[in-house]
């Protein structure tokens, strides 16, 4: 077996009811055809708008969980579906639960009468193949750590910028979480830090007119070994002219 691992990584899709998922389709597509040894989602799948704690009491008019994890399901079966009957091939799959999923758990914490009536369970991620890795745990692939966020200092908030993430980690280090794409590179080590950026296509309104800026995309990290890879990025418009 060659050292090289060929890992494709997917940035947040943040699913929810109403929105177009033609582009995990064509994800699905492409997959099939490029066979990477390891996909990695990096987490937030599932929006769960109908658990956020920053939702107005008018916002949630309308909003219901049972629909919110439909959505996602179905998605993540339009996303799946293409590769998961391709013959002979069967990769390594790691679902990294993001703080979007890590709403059920929250939510149930502070309403304990849910409790047996909410959870985790409810998205069937291991259904579609994924390994689930709990809320920012770190995994490693090729050299390379991957979480949905990375820390930095005592009060836990996510590190600011790709740069800084390669100072925090002293290692090649991917999340997602953060609405941008941003990739730094040391001089001498050529190991890397990037933020995945997103992998949806439609607007989020809490980003305002100016914060929808990030171009859809995910990433192929390509003869990754030690923590070096060469790094593709593949656009959504991409996926969807090529791909559906």
């Amino acid at each position: 077996m060659s050292k090289y691992r060929k890992v494709l990584v997917i940035p947040d899709t943040q699913v929810k009811p109403g929105v177009n998922t033609d582009h995990l389709e064509a994800l699905g597509n492409y997959i099939a055809e490029k066979r990477p040894d390891t996909i990695i989602h990096l987490g937030d799948h599932f929006d769960l708008p109908s658990l956020s704690a920053y939702n107005l009491e008018g916002q949630r008019e309308g909003l219901r969980y049972q629909h919110d994890v439909k959505a996602g399901r179905d998605a993540m079966h339009r996303l799946t579906k293409p590769f998961s009957s391709t013959k002979g091939y069967r990769p390594e799959m790691l679902f990294l639960m993001g703080n979007h999923e890590d709403r059920i758990r929250r939510t149930v914490e502070t309403t304990p009468s849910l409790k047996g009536f909410m959870s985790n369970d409810d998205l069937c991620i291991a259904e579609y193949g994924w390994k689930v890795i709990p809320f920012n745990k770190v995994i490693k692939r090729g050299g390379v750590e991957f979480s949905h966020y990375f820390i930095s200092g005592v009060m836990g908030r996510p590190v600011s910028s790709a740069a800084a993430l390669l100072r925090e980690r002293q290692c090649s280090a991917v999340m997602g979480h953060v609405q941008s794409f941003q990739y730094a590179v040391h001089p001498r080590t050529q190991q890397f830090a990037m933020f995945a950026g997103v992998f949806y296509t439609h607007r989020e309104d809490y980003l305002g007119p100016q914060g929808n800026t990030c171009r859809p995309m995910v990433h192929v990290l390509h003869e990754c070994s030690g923590g070096i890879g060469d790094a593709m990025q593949v656009s959504a418009d991409f996926l969807l002219r090529r791909y559906l």
